[in-house]
């Protein structure tokens, strides 16, 4: 039997729930060609609500449509060897087509074509000196726009961990030469989108940033309990055992309708279930889950300062009012003037999220654990 919950992975298919509302205006945002970025805290599902839309719009055959994962570029040369050749393998998905784009769109790069025979996929790859075709980077960044004008088609390129490009050598000149070319492309829409909702914030929302208002910002809400209570009861029925909406609730509740780890602890709640799930079925999976994650928050609190874990205590804590001389006190966190430094220092570590109206922990897991297990 297929297990009913995914986690980790792509929620595709029957695995995917809710996010209509997000999914109907991200769907209707690329088929207009409206640059797009999403923007969430991690593990929230931006990637599952991106390839979700781009199924459907793949139905449309004026369309091509490009993902590029951008994780591992480092530097701009990284950047336009990994989206030229993603650019031209959602071009051209026959193998002789690809290798005459390639010697016809990117000739100048000398490209090295090489098969493998197992998958029978390819790719290029490229052994230049960068620094003297710098002319020839403009020619990749038009890449989609020219392809879709030749083809007569319209061009969807979605580029994941974006925010990468605030790590090269001179990242604001990298970000003003990207708008310059894409914001004059008329049969091409981007969408933006990673993991460091910080980063990709003060790239499109700061003033002074090249990307400031390039197009729609998709702010993505929890998936709520409710919507996970109809998914989880389901996903139980369908293969063949049964939970109350009850204990699917609190499913939700115990892990703060996390997307992540929602779907881990209704898998864990699964699995330990033979015919029924019941309250205390949930709960023992969740000390499991607490129990299973521990080396790994002991390994994040050893890189902490004192002080750093004083604040996320505070935080987990519900203490609302940080710079009060009783919160300063009690924590131990010095004078007022750290709450600020802290709350950066952590955001920068990515553990918690600065929002308009609260500042809170990333992971609800870890929060558990700080406020009961440490």
């Amino acid at each position: 039997m297929d297990i009913p919950f995914v986690y980790g992975k792509i929620a595709d298919g029957m695995n995917f729930t809710d996010r209509e509302e997000d999914s109907k205006k991200l769907r209707n945002n690329l088929l207009g060609l409206v640059n797009t970025t999403i923007i969430s805290p991690r593990r929230w599902g931006k990637t599952s609500l991106v390839c979700h839309v781009l199924e459907e719009i793949k139905q449309d055959k004026d369309f091509l449509i490009c993902k590029v994962d951008i994780f591992n570029c480092r530097t701009e040369a990284q950047f336009y060897q990994t989206y030229v050749n993603a650019i031209l393998a959602a071009s051209f998905t026959k193998m002789d087509e690809f290798i005459l784009a390639a010697r016809k769109y990117v000739g100048t790069f000398g490209p090295k074509l090489s098969l493998s025979d197992s998958s029978m996929k390819y790719e290029l790859a490229f052994g230049i000196d960068f620094k003297d075709k710098q002319y020839s980077f403009d020619e990749i960044l038009d890449l989609p726009q020219k392809i879709a004008e030749e083809k007569g088609k319209k061009f969807i390129v979605c580029i994941d961990e974006f925010q990468n490009v605030n790590v090269y050598d001179d990242p604001l000149g990298f970000q003003r030469k990207l708008r310059s070319h894409w914001q004059m492309h008329n049969r091409v829409g981007y969408c933006m989108f990673g993991s460091k909702r910080h980063m990709l914030l003060d790239i499109f929302s700061n003033y002074e940033m090249p990307f400031y208002k390039f197009g729609d910002m998709i702010f993505l809400d929890k998936i709520s309990r409710e919507e996970w209570v109809k998914y989880i009861t389901r996903r139980f029925d369908e293969t063949g055992k049964h939970i109350s909406r009850d204990d699917a609730s609190l499913i939700a509740k115990l892990v703060e309708c996390h997307p992540y780890y929602v779907q881990q602890l209704a898998q864990l709640s699964w699995l330990h279930t033979s015919d029924t799930c019941d309250a205390a079925i949930v709960e023992s999976a969740f000390e499991s889950l607490v129990n299973q994650l521990s080396l790994l928050f002991s390994n994040i609190i050893d890189n902490l300062t004192a002080k750093q874990i004083a604040f996320l205590q505070v935080i987990a804590n519900g203490e609302k009012n940080f710079s009060s001389r009783e919160v300063l006190s009690r924590y131990d966190l010095g004078t007022s003037a750290n709450i600020k430094n802290l709350r950066k220092a952590l955001q920068d570590k990515d553990l918690i999220d600065i929002l308009p109206d609260s500042t809170v922990i990333q992971d609800p897991v870890f929060s558990y654990w700080l406020k009961k297990k440490y």
